[in-house]
């Protein structure tokens, strides 16, 4: 059995002994005679004092022994808790399949999804209309240097999803057991160990990548396919119940098909629509990237412990609800740059991007409006509408080629415009590929209104945030996805019950690990419902 012990609170100096042996101490009073081992199970920071830094630890206690019902009663008492085990395979169903399970997009939730499934003997066929990793490098690097964008592999699209040019951050709002199983075959795939214990983990981009190419040779080992430049144009069921998939390589039979298509493929929601299938509108969020320096940020945060290499860059989260609608940050990368994750000629859209090391000049995060469905008039096409809406006014507002407009908060929050960056130099693209401009422009005025009233309330939160010489640049428009997939309680479509709508995309996750877990949940679906012959 596995018990944990949660909040055991020493001064973040301590080794990780001194935590195991409040947990002993703790242990003694519940199970005197029992034999446990014990290890670190989650690891936080606690700096809301900045004088008395701590750190919080969860220590896991493993026995082999069958403990007695008033043993188990005394470990509750002592603040001892079972350790929830992710949910076990049990078995394969009895319904046949007729031709290999098709996992469209090769993001975390399909990936994860065809690794189940591979490991099972499904020998699934993934498609992603993006590139490797390697075209996927090229591509970024291209615009980068060159502002060419690839409107088929490029930050959103290609193997790995958005998250493989991103911080690679695996926290989640989500508890759910299967968290655990993701990490592990993370680990297994070459992600460092320590994103097991850690409260807020992340890999970073660079890791990340090997990571993704891991994955992909694992499933193909295990007997899968994965078939990169391969759109989704639509699909249709067959007599047999089978399913042929249109795509841009030619027609594909599957014996059924999860679509984990990912948060920004507009054409492939289109050719799902036309194909019969239901999509609803949903309401997401619109803002801007925010940079410091990440010095000032670690010092805002730290204090005088800014620097010591046992707590690293630091990080915030912030959220203000007082006004008519919501303002937070979202997807903060310490020692980051902004990065360019447009799909669409005459559209730019900007995310956060951070190596494993965390150690760049800057540190930045998203600052995300809520838009409400009757924003956009509560349809499919108004909810991407909207959306592209923003991303071409940022585009005109950056003077074409991809450049980004920026604007130091001090002219945001004034309504001046034209203060060259100094203080805080833009990372965009590497620096230089930026406009200076007026980013009230870009964006409906309540917007606007509202990203002025959450900068000023962060700005009371962490000291220096609303700096007149931090830098803004817009627009990010892809915090999730704007419409959802619909699917019942089997966790299908209605239209075609072999069809399984997955992750961000489809509207069921947020973030890296939520989607790898809703990808792991589908395997276990289709391996509890059909037979591999």
């Amino acid at each position: 059995m596995k018990y944990v012990i949660n909040g055991i609170s020493l001064p973040y100096t301590a080794e990780e002994a001194e935590y195991i042996a409040e947990a002993k101490k703790q242990m003694k009073r519940a199970a005197p005679t029992a034999l446990f081992h014990f290890h670190i199970y989650k690891r936080s920071v606690d700096a809301r004092k900045k004088d008395d830094i701590r750190a919080v630890c969860s220590v896991m206690a493993v026995t082999e022994e069958r403990l007695e019902a008033r043993t188990e009663a005394a470990l509750l008492r002592c603040g001892f808790h079972p350790s929830p085990e992710p949910e076990a395979i049990q078995g394969q169903g009895d319904e046949a399949l007729g031709a290999p399970p098709l996992i469209v997009g090769c993001g975390p939730a399909g990936m994860f999804c065809a690794l189940i499934l591979a490991e099972q003997g499904y020998a699934p066929v993934v498609i992603d209309r993006g590139g490797d990793v390697e075209a996927r490098v090229s591509s970024v690097e291209r615009l980068r240097e060159k502002g060419e964008l690839d409107t088929e592999t490029n930050i959103q699209f290609g193997a790995g999803g958005a998250g493989t040019f991103s911080d690679g951050k695996l926290t989640t709002r989500i508890n759910n057991p299967m968290c655990a199983t993701v990490i592990g075959k993370m680990i297994e795939c070459g992600a460092p160990e320590d994103i097991a214990i850690k409260a807020k983990p992340h890999i970073g981009t660079d890791i990340l990548r090997t990571v993704v190419k891991n994955t992909v040779a694992r499933i193909e080992a295990l007997g899968g396919r994965v078939i990169f430049n391969c759109r989704l144009d639509g699909i249709k069921e067959n007599a047999d119940k089978t399913l042929t998939a249109k795509t841009s390589r030619g027609d594909i039979l599957c014996g059924c098909a999860v679509m984990a298509i990912g948060h920004s493929a507009r054409d492939t929601y289109g050719a799902l629509r036309e194909s019969g299938f239901e999509l609803l509108p949903k309401p997401f969020s619109v803002g801007v990237r925010i940079e410091h320096l990440r010095e000032d940020v670690d010092l805002a945060l730290y204090g005088r412990a800014a620097g010591d290499i046992r707590l690293g860059a630091a990080e915030y989260n912030f959220s203000d609800t007082r006004g008519d609608r919501g303002v937070y940050t979202f997807c903060m990368c310490p020692g980051g740059e902004v990065v360019c994750g447009s799909t669409e000629q005459g559209g730019l859209v900007v995310n956060g991007m951070s190596c494993r090391a965390r150690d760049g000049v800057n540190s930045n995060s998203a600052i995300a409006v809520s838009v409400r469905c009757e924003d956009y008039g509560n349809t499919v096409d108004g909810a991407i509408g909207y959306q592209r809406m923003i991303e071409r006014a940022a585009f005109a507002a950056g003077g074409g080629k991809f450049f980004a407009p920026v604007q130091t908060v001090g002219d945001f929050l004034t309504g001046k415009q034209g203060t060259e960056p100094t203080y805080v130099q833009p990372s965009y693209l590497g620096g230089g590929r930026y406009t200076v401009a007026d980013l009230s422009a870009v964006f409906p005025e309540y917007i606007t209104e509202s990203l002025r009233r959450g900068i000023t309330s962060f700005g009371r939160k962490m000291r220096g945030f609303d700096s007149p010489n931090a830098i803004l640049t817009g627009a990010e428009t892809r915090t999730s996805s704007p419409v959802r997939i619909t699917r019942n309680g089997q966790g299908v479509s209605d239209i075609c019950d072999r069809v399984y709508p997955c992750g961000e995309g489809a509207g069921y996750a947020g973030g890296i690990m939520s989607a790898a877990v809703d990808g792991v949940s589908v395997a276990y679906r289709i391996i509890g419902r059909f037979r591999t012959k």
